[in-house]
């Protein structure tokens, strides 16, 4: 079966977005080489991307366009399966690259019916209202956090008030000289 896997930038005090909806409080590219050159081996292990509507719009502004040399990962990224979960659009292309796969359905059936699909592991990345919806029904098996030391001291939260207590492992840490943590943890 293959992993779903959130992965997501939160500050310091557990913010996804600060108060504007922004997410400048990211550390800039060239203080991140290590951390892109860890998220280059990271996708070697995917071949499909998760995106709700919102993010996608943000990425397909971006990464399409992008080259190897200006963000080391965006051949990997680019070349991945994308699907978007969308109840407005009907199409989302990506640049020169292969259209992303827009799903209208019910999100937990389709995620459900994806992981028992032979590949390799999914990647969900912003896309907060999918992610929590997904974390709600025990759907992610993993969680890649990249802690940022930067406190927004407001904005949108990753983790919404849950229902019921959700216990995890933590299963690697690894440090950035730009500050930020890479936190991985797995549902017990």
């Amino acid at each position: 079966m293959r992993k779903l896997i959130l992965e997501e930038w939160l500050s310091l005090d557990g913010f996804a977005e600060d108060q504007k909806g922004q997410l400048d409080f990211f550390p800039p590219s060239h203080e991140n080489r290590y951390s892109d050159l860890d998220q280059l081996k990271f996708l070697d292990s995917v071949d499909t991307m998760i995106l709700g509507r919102k993010t996608y719009e943000l990425f397909a502004a971006f990464w399409p366009e992008a080259t190897s040399e200006q963000e080391v990962i965006a051949e990997k990224l680019n070349s991945l399966n994308k699907i978007v979960f969308s109840t407005t659009l009907k199409q989302a292309p990506w640049g020169k690259w292969p259209a992303a796969q827009v799903m209208n359905g019910d999100l937990v059936s389709e995620i459900k019916k994806l992981k028992q699909t032979n590949g390799k592991d999914i990647v969900i990345w912003g896309s907060l209202s999918l992610a929590q919806s997904l974390m709600k029904h025990q759907l992610i098996d993993e969680y890649h956090i990249q802690l940022c030391p930067t406190m927004t001291g407001g904005g949108r939260r990753l983790f919404p008030d849950l229902s019921q207590y959700q216990k995890l492992r933590l299963v690697e840490v690894r440090p950035y000289e730009s500050g930020a943590l890479f936190l991985s943890y797995i549902p017990l």
